[in-house]
């Protein structure tokens, strides 16, 4: 009698690795771009309010993330510019531009925490209205926003994170374009027609011998 068995095939080894680098590459560029984004918009939108005593009754201020402070927003470009020039470099420079894109993460984090008890702002926009220097504004609330520039840092943070851990995974900008290290063949013309003086001529312009000698 006789036995059949099937013998299952192995799996490539390079399948798991490769599985993960598409997968992480993926939520990297949508953690990043999506946490640049963020932390733009929220930098444009109030951030904090409150009133200022002006020729004995109460103004009311406003101010924007921008005028709070303005590291987010040029973190979220540098952090943005860095998820880019990932693809662009190899190795060592990835594991250095990765590190920048998380670190751009953080400091949005921090500097947006931060801003949550700055009313810098607000008391220059208080002084100004009342025309004194030493005023400073009251009742200071604050918005959500803060918050929301903290998220968007946190997903460029993570989008760091992931590229520090797999981005020696992911393909490279020039990858298709390098070689293996062997010398390129040299293309070698074909010889000239000696019946077409076309031929004749242009082997002349060239700085060729027509007649191969």
């Amino acid at each position: 009698m006789e036995y059949v068995t099937a013998v299952p095939h192995p799996r490539s080894d390079t399948q798991g690795p490769a599985r993960s680098g598409r997968r992480s590459l993926a939520l990297a560029l949508l953690f990043g771009a999506l946490g640049a984004a963020v932390a733009l918009l929220a930098s444009r939108q109030g951030w904090s309010a409150g009133t200022a005593t002006v020729a004995g009754g109460a103004f009311p201020l406003s101010a924007s993330g921008s005028d709070v402070t303005g590291v987010p927003a040029s973190l979220a470009i540098v952090g943005l510019a860095a998820l880019v020039a990932v693809f662009a470099v190899r190795r060592a420079g990835r594991l250095l531009v990765a590190g920048l894109l998380a670190l751009s993460g953080a400091g949005i984090v921090a500097t947006a925490l931060l801003g949550l008890s700055d009313s810098s702002a607000l008391d220059e926009k208080a002084a100004q209205a009342s025309g004194d220097t030493s005023a400073i504004v009251g009742a200071m609330t604050h918005t959500a926003w803060p918050y929301v520039a903290a998220a968007g840092g946190l997903l460029l943070l993570l989008a760091g994170l992931l590229a520090l851990r797999y981005g020696r995974l992911w393909p490279a900008m020039s990858g298709r374009y390098e070689r293996d290290g062997t010398p390129r063949p040299r293309r070698t013309r074909a010889p000239v027609d000696p019946d077409r003086p076309e031929e004749i001529w242009k082997a002349l312009d060239r700085g060729e011998d027509p007649t191969g000698a």
